[in-house]
């Protein structure tokens, strides 16, 4: 989505950040979750925040929240079209697959009538659904189908919770990218039995994370805040500082004890 090579990850961020920039930080309100741009907020004048994510109670930065919108990328074309900027097909095309990606395809629980008056005003401007499909799902690698298998056949069964572990071992024997495996928590949840699914991801790094995701009987951003991370009610996660078998059993208790409290009323 970025055919002009424009995104960059910053090596030292305050060596290069230019006098007088401001900071804008989308799609989280923590400062927490965007690295080492995090050092630099001091020697800012201004940072701003366009996020729809459920609020962080501890952040202090100005911005545009709204926790009811389906994505970022809603807001931000919400945004563009109140404020009369024109967007160029890049940023048409990559707003549009932000919604979609965000939505679930318009499935997810967040997906509302303004969604839809938001992809529809993209299109309207040149977007053509199918294309961006085929680039977000018909161009992964043969290694990135071999980690779903490798990664699937990890899969436990917990009653209605389903969970999956990704070893930095997996990425190195197939040669795949950690990113590859963003999509694989959702599998689990097109069985009516599961209710919570759980994605246990180490990177080459051996850092770990866990992906969050609920039908709705559980409120994992709830699960995700209490233990650093953040998200939604239906989809949320958090980093860890233990090992994946560590952090799995860490997530299963909490989400064990979200099913029971919801169980006793």
């Amino acid at each position: 989505m970025d055919p002009g090579n424009d995104v960059m990850i910053w090596g030292n961020v305050k060596e290069t950040i230019e006098n007088g920039s401001a900071l804008v930080i989308l799609d989280t309100s923590d400062e927490y979750h965007i690295g080492e741009l995090r050092d630099i907020i001091p020697f800012v004048p201004e940072v701003f925040v366009l996020d729809h994510h459920e609020p962080n109670k501890f952040c202090s930065f100005k911005g545009f929240f709204d926790s009811t919108a389906s994505s970022a990328c809603e807001l931000a074309v919400e945004l563009a079209i109140e404020s009369g900027i024109a967007m160029d097909q890049e940023l048409l095309q990559a707003a549009y697959a932000g919604i979609i990606y965000d939505t679930g395809y318009f499935s997810y629980p967040k997906t509302s009538a303004r969604t839809f008056r938001a992809a529809l005003s993209l299109i309207d401007a040149g977007v053509v659904p199918n294309d961006v499909y085929r680039k977000l799902n018909e161009s992964t690698s043969v290694a990135a189908l071999i980690l779903q298998k490798r990664v699937f056949s990890s899969l436990e069964i917990r009653g209605p919770v389903a969970a999956q572990v990704l070893r930095k071992e997996d990425l190195v024997a197939t040669g795949a990218n950690f990113e590859d495996a963003e999509n694989f928590v959702n599998i689990p949840l097109k069985s009516a039995d599961i209710e919570v699914s759980i994605l246990v991801k180490e990177n080459r790094e051996g850092q770990t994370r866990c992906s969050l995701r609920s039908k709705g009987q559980v409120n994992v951003s709830r699960i995700a805040q209490a233990l650093g991370g953040g998200g939604h009610a239906t989809a949320a996660g958090f980093r860890s500082t233990l090992d994946p078998d560590k952090t799995l059993a860490l997530a299963l208790s909490k989400i064990a004890e979200g099913l029971e409290k919801n169980s006793n009323g």
